[in-house]
């Protein structure tokens, strides 16, 4: 088949509308991509802190500028990352996020529910075993201060140095200076959605619907 310019562009053009999700401190491949990115037109890349993770880019979230240029990406996925920082890095984190986020862009952070945990500390104490993970059986005193059988094999980034409430959270969104937060508690886990000032906010709530997860609760 004779092949005509149309037919030589068409792969470019197919790459030019792929979205791309930066997956913040992704953990090892295949983990935790949430599925509202599980179709084709979006585009994964991991960066990770921890070399054995084998992530696309090596590098602290807490500064990106040397692996990720600006307005780069149309989301942030982020899940169970933030509490990995001190309480002084979370700033410049989101700060970071903000910075690499396209205008239409957003980002959707997950991490534990400390109020939820504390629940379950009063009710069963720190060591019953709330649910298994791939990782294996976790406690609440996991769920505070990291996985305790990863960061004993020596994988210290596993570590958690601080840690969240709905309302802690969604501020922290708020004062790194996205125009729109929406927040949800959802049992042991509390769910973040920050939005840049181009955002197709009715769009990207659809979608997260479609993908199971909805978000109403928006912080003021």
């Amino acid at each position: 088949m004779e092949e005509t310019q149309e037919t030589v562009n068409a792969p470019a053009k197919q790459a030019a509308v792929l979205k791309r999700v930066l997956n913040a401190g992704s953990g090892p491949a295949g983990h935790r991509l949430h599925p509202v990115f599980a179709q084709e037109a979006w585009q994964e890349v991991r960066i990770d802190i921890d070399p054995q993770a084998e992530p696309d880019l090596v590098a602290s979230i807490t500064d990106m500028r040397s692996s990720v240029a600006p307005q780069s990406f149309d989301a942030i996925w982020s899940s169970h990352s933030l509490e990995h920082l001190y309480a002084h890095e979370v700033p410049l984190a989101l700060g970071e996020f903000k910075r690499v986020l396209k205008p239409d862009g957003f980002a959707l952070i997950t991490s534990p529910d400390l109020e939820a945990v504390a629940s379950l500390i009063v009710e069963g104490g720190l060591d019953h075993v709330a649910y298994t993970s791939p990782a294996g059986p976790i406690a609440p005193l996991d769920m505070i201060f990291g996985h305790s059988e990863s960061i004993a094999r020596g994988r210290l980034a596993m570590a958690h140095k601080t840690g969240f409430t709905c309302a802690s959270l969604g501020r922290r969104f708020v004062d790194a200076g996205f125009p729109v937060v929406l927040i949800k508690q959802d049992g042991l886990n509390l769910w973040a959605l920050g939005l840049m000032q181009d955002s197709d906010q009715a769009s990207i709530q659809r979608n997260l619907v479609a993908a199971g997860l909805g978000l109403s609760e928006q912080v003021d």
